[in-house]
This record gives C-alpha cells, sequence and structure tokens, in this order.
C-alpha cells in the first residue's frame, strides 16, 4: 500500500508536487505560529485564570493570539457588519462552523465573550488547561453535562459575557457549505436570559482549511458577515422553534450568496497556493 501510494505521488505534474510540497511546508509553519503565539500568551492566560476580575480583558487576548496567527501566516480577515458596530451589551453569537479556523478568526470579534466548546478541546495539553478555565467545555453525549454547559453559560451571561456558540453542535456537516441541524442550546440560553443573538456567517473557512484531517491551508482572505441583531425580549420556550429558524435561515442565504458559483467551490484547492488573492 505504502509502495503504491508513493508511486502515485512521484507520478504527480512537477508543478502540482511542488506546490503540494509548499503547501505543507506552509501549513506547518502556520501550525507552528498557533503554538508559538499560545505560549507567549500562556502567562497573561494564567494571569487570567488566577485573578478572576481581570477576565474583563480576555478578548483583548483572543484578539492578539488571532492577529499572530494570522497576520503572520498570511490568512487576511475582513469583518463585514450588517448593522454597524457590535453593542457591548451580552449576546449569544451563532456561527456556521465547518472549520478549526472558525474559532481563531472569532477571535477579531470586538465583544468580551467565552466560547463553548466540545470537551475534546479540553484534553489537549496546556491549551485544554487554559480552555477549561476561561471557556465552557460541553460533552454532547452526554444529558447531564449539556446541562451543566448551559448553567455555566448562564452564569457567564450573568458575569456580563457574550457566547460564542456553533449551534450545529460542532464540525458535523459532511457537505460544506450546507449546515448540520441546529441544537436547541443557544436560543435556550438566549431566551432564558433575554439577551440578543447574534448570527454571524463566516462563508469560506471551509474552503481556506477543509475539515479533512490534513491541515492543509489554503490561504485566501477571510470573511466573517456579522449580521443585525434578533432581540428575544418578551420570547418565551415556545418561541424556540421560530427562532433557531430564523438564525439558520439568515445563516444559510448568507453562505450560499458568498458560495453561489459551483466553479469556484470544485477549484479553489486545486487553484489556490500560498500568497495568491482570488477574491
Amino acid at each position: 500500500m505504502f509502495s503504491a501510494g508513493l508511486g502515485l505521488f512521484l507520478e504527480m505534474p512537477i508543478e502540482k508536487l511542488f506546490i503540494k510540497i509548499i503547501r505543507r511546508i506552509y501549513s506547518t509553519y502556520s501550525l507552528l505560529l498557533f503554538g508559538l503565539a499560545f505560549f507567549i500568551l500562556l502567562p497573561f492566560f494564567l494571569l487570567l485564570i488566577a485573578f478572576k476580575p481581570l477576565r474583563k480583558y480576555l478578548h483583548y487576548l483572543h484578539w492578539i493570539w488571532s492577529a499572530i496567527f494570522l497576520g503572520l501566516s498570511f490568512l487576511p480577515v475582513k469583518l463585514r457588519y450588517k448593522s454597524g458596530k457590535l453593542r457591548k451589551e451580552p449576546s449569544v453569537i451563532c456561527a456556521n462552523h465547518f472549520s478549526i479556523l472558525d474559532i481563531a478568526v472569532l477571535g477579531f470579534l470586538p465583544l468580551n465573550f467565552v466560547f463553548v466548546g466540545k470537551s475534546e478541546l479540553g484534553k489537549i495539553p496546556l491549551f485544554g488547561y487554559m480552555f477549561r478555565k476561561l471557556h465552557i467545555t460541553v460533552n454532547r453525549s452526554s444529558l447531564k453535562d449539556r446541562y451543566l454547559a448551559l448553567q455555566k453559560a448562564m452564569k457567564a451571561v450573568d458575569e456580563g459575557h457574550s457566547l460564542v456558540m456553533f449551534p450545529e453542535g460542532g464540525v458535523l456537516s459532511e457537505e460544506a457549505p450546507n449546515m448540520a441541524r441546529f441544537k436547541d442550546g443557544p436560543f435556550r440560553v438566549a431566551i432564558e436570559k433575554q439577551i440578543p443573538v447574534i448570527p454571524v456567517t463566516i462563508p469560506y473557512n471551509w474552503l481556506i482549511l477543509p475539515d479533512d484531517g490534513t491541515y492543509l491551508l489554503y490561504p485566501q482572505t477571510s470573511y466573517v458577515v456579522v449580521h443585525e441583531p434578533i432581540e428575544t425580549t418578551g420570547m418565551s420556550m415556545e418561541d424556540l422553534p421560530a427562532l433557531k429558524e430564523q438564525v439558520y435561515t439568515i445563516i444559510d442565504a448568507e453562505l450560499k450568496k458568498y458560495n453561489l458559483h459551483e466553479n469556484r467551490q470544485s477549484n479553489f484547492a486545486e487553484n489556490s497556493a500560498p500568497g495568491a488573492a482570488r477574491l
């Protein structure tokens, strides 16, 4: 099997072989940058863990980490607001989730927020410790853990934090840019706490860093579209299905608009190379 794979590798056209090697070097460099940025900021994360009042500055660390990682990886990020700048009040940010890159680009949101992420993130050495202490992890296969995570999320809102929640429940879609079904959690928190839901569309990350286990980057500009907040004042749990459908429809429509051209989707990985800009 190895010899067959090696044979196919050697039979690749020289140009494609060269691009593949360059992309692997570039992607490894980017991954190292991610780790380096984390270690640079680790003492500051530890300060926030030790002194809870300092956690109001967490969003600055998010921004710096994202700026180092994405900036030095030559991955520009552009935020587009549908209704001016974000308000500072606690909100539930609901974004589509097709790539691990989504977490990094959301670091540029000018809000003091915590992530609600899968429990596996809390098991990564050092990073996992930071994530468990400053963010919220959830084991989605456990009913008890889901309940506890929701309680922690509501407590975070009471402490003045916004929440970044991926309503699909993780990178679950096998047909990006078509989203998986939404879970109830984000909308339950928003209605319970009577805080706005802010839909966010991340249209291209599934092309820039596909969730295929290879960690091969196809560098392009990443867009983050921040939609108008949806107020939940006066809503009850009976309104949850309609709210969930409304948010899904808003994000889905924007995904379809950005990914309109089928030829862009099929040829993106083949035609892009580090440093290219085709948007």
